[in-house]
Formats: C-alpha cells, sequence, structure tokens
C-alpha cells in the first residue's frame, strides 16, 4: 500500500502542476483571463443582479482553474456576456385556478473566446429557473433565488467553457 501511494503522489503532482488538468475536470491550457461585468438588458431590471451574477460567474471560474484575471484584450481567454432575461411565471396552479407556484426565469447571453484554440469559442444563451410558492412575493425570496440560479448559471457556464459538457 505504501509503495502505491509513493507512485500515484509524484504521478498526481505532476499532473496537477502541469496546467493542461485540474481535479474539476476542466482542461485549462492558458494562464490569464478577462471576465466582462455582465450587462442587464433584461426588461425587469434588478440593481443587484448584474454584480451579483457577474461575481458568481467570476468566483466559480477563477476558484476552479486557477488562472489569473486581466483586464486586457490579450487575456487567453475572455468570457462576455449580457442578462438578457429576468421574468416571474406563474408555474402551478390549484383546482380553483389560483396560483399555487410561481417560477423566477433568469437568462445569460454568453460570448466565450479561447484565444489559444479558436475551436472552442461559443455563444450561447444559457438559462436557469426556481420555482416559489405564490403567497410570496417575489421581493421576499428574491435574495435566495438569486443565489442558486446564480450558482447554477456559473457552473453551467464553467462547465461549457473549461469542461466541455
Amino acid at each position: 500500500m505504501r509503495r502505491l501511494l509513493l507512485l500515484i503522489f509524484p504521478i498526481l503532482l505532476l499532473c496537477s502542476g502541469c496546467g493542461v488538468y485540474s481535479f474539476t475536470g476542466a482542461s485549462i491550457e492558458g494562464k490569464t483571463i478577462n471576465i466582462h461585468t455582465f450587462e442587464n438588458r433584461a426588461r425587469n431590471v434588478v440593481p443587484t443582479l448584474s454584480p451579483s451574477l457577474t461575481t458568481k460567474i467570476r468566483s466559480r471560474i477563477l476558484t476552479q482553474t486557477g488562472l489569473t484575471p486581466v483586464t486586457t484584450d490579450k487575456a487567453d481567454y475572455d468570457i462576455t456576456g449580457t442578462i438578457s432575461g429576468y421574468e416571474v411565471t406563474v408555474s402551478g396552479v390549484t383546482n380553483t385556478q389560483q396560483a399555487s407556484q410561481n417560477r423566477l426565469t433568469i437568462s445569460i447571453s454568453v460570448i466565450f473566446k479561447n484565444k489559444l484554440n479558436e475551436k472552442a469559442d461559443f455563444t450561447q444563451t444559457f438559462t436557469r429557473f426556481a420555482d416559489f410558492p405564490a403567497s410570496q412575493t417575489v421581493q421576499s425570496v428574491e435574495g435566495t433565488l438569486i443565489e442558486t440560479i446564480g450558482n447554477q448559471l456559473a457552473d453551467d457556464i464553467f462547465n461549457k467553457a473549461f469542461v466541455n459538457w
């Protein structure tokens, strides 16, 4: 067992230090990334949405990749985008035709540029939602819903950009 560990440890150390693979399954070839602020262009504008989602996406990518954030056009990776949708709709009704559930849906349009491999570039809209009881106002649950949806969107964007899901 000890011999096996002595053999595996150097291999793991080499793989984690080469900058090509991380333990999250991400394939990282570059060293720098420019993540622009996601402008809110949704019909319904929540003032905290843009900074909240931008921070979540930035945090997810930086903590999982080890990339260095830069604010230059010379970055190896470049992410821009807009918040294109923020909508509350009815997602469930009771037998008496009253709303029982509402749904908050957030969409982000993302443009990802990989300057080291242009085939990995993409433009895609990511959409996630969360339901909440119709007995509550969106304002009373908005912070929690944005947190939940933001985490899901950050995961989706990270996976598409670096894990290629």
